[in-house]
């Protein structure tokens, strides 16, 4: 399944986007992981990352667009493919936070790219790219604020029931929904394994049969290898 992670930060779409891993690579299969367009990039080491949010506007704006561009490729040509924020992220903290001097983000610079993204990736026909919109309670973003913060972290408390108002306008607007080829998942009081396996639910819908018998596939807790005896695929644990 190709999916992309999006709403406000807190949310919850990085913990999903780590148990997804988990759950592909548990089965023997490889993913394409990118959860790294919140700016500072996460994926940078800590000196760089410092130095990044020191960068122009304009630089920082043109390195945002051009691994927003690379990613309709990696959507294209990667199955099982998790994204975090990707295009609609840049969209609502650049025009919200672009003009506000402590925030690491840039201006928008009218350039609405965001259902062109979009086009690319559906004129390819992909039968399985599902856009997860992440969302939790006021309450539950704010109390994950206080006790596990972000080094980097974007969003202000008073701001939060703005920032959720205009990712749901965006995800309104974007093609993903309107072919109906999005979810929603609230995280409020939900374990991340809870999440996981409401994600997993509200999913199966817009698999393919493929994805369906992975999802179907009996595997070990723990680890195991994968052998085949009399042509038929068994797993034992190690």
């Amino acid at each position: 399944m190709r999916c992309i992670f999006v709403g406000i930060e807190y949310a919850g779409k990085s913990t999903l986007v780590d148990l997804m891993t988990n759950y592909y690579q548990h089965r023997k299969l490889r993913v394409h992981v990118d959860d790294h367009f919140t700016i500072p990039d996460s994926s940078l080491s800590p000196e760089s990352r410092a130095a990044y949010v020191n960068f122009p506007d304009d630089v920082k704006e043109r390195m945002q667009r051009m691994q927003l561009q690379y990613h309709v490729e990696v959507i294209k040509n990667y199955p099982n493919t998790l994204i975090a924020g990707w295009h609609i992220e840049e969209l609502v903290y650049s025009s919200f936070y672009g003009d506000d001097s402590e925030s690491t983000y840039y201006p928008k610079y009218h350039i609405n790219a965001q259902r062109g993204y979009e086009t690319q990736v559906i004129e390819a026909r992909l039968p399985d790219v599902v856009m997860i919109h992440v969302t939790a309670s006021d309450d539950a973003i704010r109390e994950r604020m206080a006790t596990n913060p972000h080094e980097y972290q974007v969003i202000k408390e008073t701001d939060i029931p703005t920032l959720k108002r205009l990712f749901q306008e965006e995800i309104d607007r974007s093609l993903f929904t309107q072919s109906g080829r999005k979810i929603v998942l609230d995280t409020t009081d939900k374990t991340p394994t809870e999440s996981l396996d409401e994600l997993l639910l509200l999913s199966e819908p817009l698999i393919t049969f493929g994805e369906l018998a992975v999802r179907a596939m009996d595997v070990p807790d723990s680890d195991y290898q994968v052998r085949y005896e009399n042509g038929v695929r068994k797993t034992i644990p190690v």
